[in-house]
């Protein structure tokens, strides 16, 4: 329901009130007049989309190596283009403009999700006093912007695949292979071979307006009995103040635009949240 995107005041202007019912692009709105903005750096950003006006734009298709595709639960949908603008698939967000976002439309990023079960010295999985589950750890970064533990995240380049990009984003982030043992290199080149895809869409991030959107696509590397990341050493980027291995608890801190993937992890490897 875009809500992240209509209650955050991150932006130098003032989103316009939306209320839940007001949200989609269906519902009636006439007094609907929402303020414009685009971050001035975007002018002259070499990684930005051109002036919208005079570009000629492929939406809702592979534009010269840019996914202008949407997803929605892993399969392609079409978003509307009004006046040459394309409209947030979720609907209003009391913003017009690309916001601080490179790319008109949906801008695709990644999430690396390194997950682990926790290990006793007898071989057996380490459980939840308060569920009885097993605990399942992640590899996580604690964000600048909010204080907030996050999945190492970023956008996908150009002519970039998502495969590409996770592994890119995650040596950036959290885990730089090339400073690992070369011990370790191996035996983490075996392990990235095995991903899982576990979600594909829409994202409610605060940056989000109008016409610009975050959409990513979660990929799950797991590690069943904690041998393949037993001895990794991560290290964090200049965008995170830690990187940990964090118990994937209701307890922690999360980024707020990743409780829905976490509850599709735990869900994945047959856990609650």
């Amino acid at each position: 329901m875009n809500l992240n995107s209509r209650v955050c005041n991150f932006y130098p202007v003032r989103r316009f009130p939306v209320k839940n019912h007001e949200v989609s692009w269906s519902e009636p709105f006439p007094e609907y007049e929402p303020p414009n903005y685009s971050a001035p750096h975007l002018k002259n950003a070499s990684s930005a989309d051109p002036d919208i006006f005079k570009a000629k734009f492929k939406w809702n298709e592979v534009d010269h190596g840019i996914n202008r595709r949407s997803y929605d639960q892993g399969k392609i949908i079409k978003y509307d283009v009004v006046n040459g603008f394309p409209l947030n698939p979720k609907g209003r967000t009391g913003l017009t403009g690309r916001g601080l976002l490179d790319r008109w439309g949906p801008n695709h990023a990644v999430d690396a999700i390194v997950t682990r079960s926790t290990m006793m010295e007898t071989s057996v999985k380490q459980v939840s006093v308060k569920s009885g589950d097993p605990i399942l750890q992640c590899v996580l970064t604690l964000r600048h912007d909010c204080t907030r533990w996050a999945f190492p995240l970023g956008f996908v380049n150009q002519k970039e695949t998502c495969s590409s990009a996770v592994l890119r984003i995650l040596s950036e982030e959290a885990i730089n292979i090339e400073n690992q043992c070369e011990e370790v290199q191996k035996t983490l080149k075996d392990f990235f071979k095995c991903k899982k895809q576990v979600y594909k869409g829409y994202v409610d991030d605060k940056r989000n307006t109008d016409n610009a959107w975050i959409e990513t696509t979660a990929i799950n590397f797991h590690d069943e009995n904690g041998l393949y990341t037993e001895n990794i050493e991560l290290e964090p980027s200049d965008n995170s103040f830690d990187v940990q291995w964090i118990d994937m608890e209701y307890s922690c801190i999360f980024y707020i635009p990743h409780y829905e993937i976490i509850r599709d992890v735990l869900k994945l490897h047959n856990l609650n949240f």
